[in-house]
Order: C-alpha cells, then structure tokens, then sequence
C-alpha cells in the first residue's frame, strides 16, 4: 500500500491511497463466497452457482463495490497513521480506480489539526473569585438533607393527606371528558410536595381523607413534553388508599454514628465542615481554570476546519445519547419527547463543540511550547485515580493501555490537565471594573 497527500487551504488535505491489485482481487474472492447464496441462477442449486456463472448473468462489477468497501475498512487505519498527518475529522471517501487486476485505488479528504497562534497565556488578568465560606447554616441544612434521605414512613389512619405525606392513590385523568394515554394508574405512590407531577396536582391533595373520591383539576404546562396535552385542561379523579407519614431522624449522636460512623454530632458537623470547605476550594478551582481558559482562548487565533467541528459535534452526540442510556432512556425516546430530530440536536451542539475544539487546541500547543511532558510517574498517578474512581484494580486498569496509541492518548489528556494547572496558578485575579454609568460617559 502507497499513501501519498495532497494539502489544501483551511487546513484540508486529499489522502490517495493505492492498494495492491492482489488484495482487491482477494477481496472480490471474499465478497463472492459471502454472497453466493443470494443468487439464483438458472441450472445450479442456490449457493452453487459459480462465480463466473453470476459476474456473467450480473455483470463482471457486481461484487466490486462491496469488495472496495472491505478492502477500504480494512486499510484506512494503517493508510492515516502512514501518512504522518494529524487527523481531526472522519474522512469523506472517493474511489479512483475499481477493477481487477489492477490496484484499488481510492482518495480520502480529511481535515488536519490546525495552526494556533497564541496570545497572551501566562501571567493573564481574570475577574475576582468571590471566596465561599463554610456557616453553620450550611452544615445546618447538609445535617437536613441527610435526615431527609434517612426518613422512614409510618401508616396513617386518623388525619388527612399533609404535606411531605407519601399516598397510595388511583388516578384517572380526561380532557373534555375523554381519556388520554398515559392518564391512568392504580395503586400509585406519591410524595406530596415532590413535584413529580404536573403543578397544582400535588397541592389539591392536602386536606384530602382517605376513601374520598376527589376531582383535581390542572392546566398542563405549554412545555409539556406530549404534545398534544400541552396546555390542555384535565380532570383527574383520584381515590387515596393509604397514607404514610414522613418521620425525621433526630439529629443526635445515635444519628451521626449511623450515617458516618462518627461518635458525636461535633465529630459529624466538623467532618461535614471540612468536606464542604474542600467542595468550596474545588469550585474556587474549576471557576480559576474556566475563567483562565475563557481568556487565553479569546486572545488566541485558530481557523478550525468545518468538518473537525463537525466530528466534534457528532461526538458530543454521541456522549450525551450514552449518559441518556445510563439514566434508563433511548436518545430515541428523549428526542420524542423533546421533539428534536439527530440532526437538529447535533446543530444545536456547535458551539459547545466549538469551545471544547478550541480549548483543546490551545492547550495542547501550550503543552507545546512550554514542554510540558508527563513522565511515567503521572501515567501512574493517573491510573491510580482512574482504579480509584471505577473501583477496580489498578493492574486491570493498566491493561487498557497495553496498546502505545492508547497509552499515547492518555498521555496527552495528561499534559492538557498539566497545560490548565500552569496558566491557571499563573493567572492573577483582578476587582471588575466598574461599568460607567451613562451619566459619566455622556460627560466624557
């Protein structure tokens, strides 16, 4: 195989690649045993037809294309690492030449890593980070919200629905009268005061006995995700069969050694201190970072080629419709709800593709230039908090990086993480200017 490339403007180039006439021609061989049983062809039994019989009947191109395929899926890999070219998008093909006997030969346009030219990125001026400081209301409210996740319930007989109760309820909901999908349930339990269902639905509830057979009567919200509900009118007749009241932890020693294992509640509200006095130095950090980035990227010059934003959009698609699947819902089923289409969430994905494209280039040429290289001590670290983070075993986690291309990539994540921490710790942090007031600026 030949890989030769021809570079163009925008940071564009045109791969040909000419492979042997040998592989072809094996490719066709492969293409024909694989297919055969398709064919009918008149005096032989289906799948015996010879190959010769059918590029008769078919034409003597008819396993080509396919042929051209494999042969393509198979070289294109090995063909971009040949050509030594930094690739940043999925390549759009062409085929020269097709025919046996003599070399596949086939183009590939691609887009390739542009040229940054970098402004100002040590030393760079940002905004003030208003520092948090831990309160007692803060420890205060993290000891509530533990409570709340260690509630138990106890049936309820003598009292009507309350706030925060959680109902066993039958519903059955219509619109002008008629039932809708979607409308109905039995037997279903709802924490009033959850929000889970739509407003005004949970409020009517409270005050409500068991037995009772009640008409709650809502709007659904313009923004419904069913269409054909948004803003309608629905009366939905409800029933409670049972009620179960919400009971609070104290908040005492029993109660900080069950949920941290600690023995007082001085020992447990120090340690919620401390934790969150760490979330607040993390946020303070992230918000450095950000703003240090957001100002390197505005004084840096990058021309990105469409199709490497394009890449990156389809990429983060991709992300999100994963993070989707993990939550328990198709991308299918989300962009039915959302109304959307694939093509119109990718768009609607540029200019996040946009910044991360740009934010990584940038990074990466600061790695550059300052010579920033991870050693194998960062490899290892790095490993070491991945084990940490999936909870498995660092040797196994090592596995994934055997392959040097894998390793290689890692590598770099590395030295980008050590490009932000550089210009991040060099940033000083500036008070705002004050904005003139138009008083001010009529008299300049």
């Amino acid at each position: 195989m030949s890989v030769s490339v021809e570079k163009h403007e925008n940071s564009m180039a045109t791969l040909k690649i000419e492979v042997p006439a040998e592989q072809f021609k094996n490719a066709i061989e492969s293409v024909y045993q694989r297919e055969k049983s398709r064919f009918n062809i008149p005096g032989f039994r289906k799948g015996k037809a010879t190959r010769a019989m059918i590029e008769k009947m078919y034409g003597a191109s008819i396993f080509y294309e396919e042929a051209a395929n494999d042969v393509i899926n198979a070289t294109y890999g090995d063909a971009a690492d040949e050509s030594g070219e930094d690739i940043t998008s999925s390549p759009i093909i062409n085929v020269i030449q097709m025919e046996e006997g003599k070399d596949l030969i086939y183009t590939a346009d691609v887009a390739l890593k542009p040229p940054v030219s970098l402004g100002k990125y040590k030393n760079v001026e940002i905004d003030e980070i208003e520092r948090q400081e831990v309160t007692e209301e803060d420890i205060d409210a993290e000891v509530d919200r533990e409570r709340e996740r260690n509630a138990t319930f106890e049936t309820v007989t003598d009292r009507a629905v309350e706030d925060g109760d959680m109902v066993d309820m039958d519903f059955d909901g219509s619109i002008d009268g008629v039932p809708f999908d979607g409308g109905k349930a039995e037997h279903y339990t709802l924490t009033i005061g959850s929000g889970a269902f739509i407003p005004g639905f949970e409020e009517q509830l409270v005050g409500k006995p068991i037995g009772e057979e009640i008409d709650v009567n809502v709007t659904f919200p313009e923004e419904y995700h069913a269409e054909e509900l948004r803003g309608k009118a629905a009366v939905f007749k409800c029933l409670i069969h049972n009620i179960r009241s919400k009971k609070l932890p104290e908040a005492d020693d029993n109660f900080a050694e069950d949920v941290s294992g600690l023995s007082t509640m001085k020992e447990y509200r120090d340690e919620i201190k401390e934790r969150l006095t760490k979330q607040n130095e993390e946020r303070t950090k992230q918000i450095k970072e950000d703003r240090t980035i957001a100002a390197i990227i505005a004084d840096a010059k990058i021309d990105i080629p469409a199709p490497m934003l394009e890449t990156q959009q389809r990429q983060l698609f991709e992300e999100f419709a994963q993070r989707m699947q993990i939550q328990g819902l198709s991308i299918d089923q989300y962009m039915q709800y959302t109304g959307q289409t694939r093509e119109q969430m990718i768009a609607s994905m540029k200019d996040d593709a946009d910044r991360r494209t740009r934010t990584r280039l940038v990074l990466e040429e600061i790695a550059k230039v300052e010579n920033i290289t991870p050693t194998e001590e960062d490899f290892e670290e790095e490993v070491k908090k991945m084990a940490e983070s999936y909870r498995a075993d660092v040797e196994n986690v090592k596995k994934l990086f055997e392959d040097e291309k894998d390793k290689a990539r890692l590598m770099e994540d590395i030295a980008v993480q050590k490009a932000i921490t550089f210009v991040a710790e060099s940033a000083k942090e500036v008070k705002p200017k004050k904005k003139e007031s138009k008083k001010e600026e009529k008299e300049d």
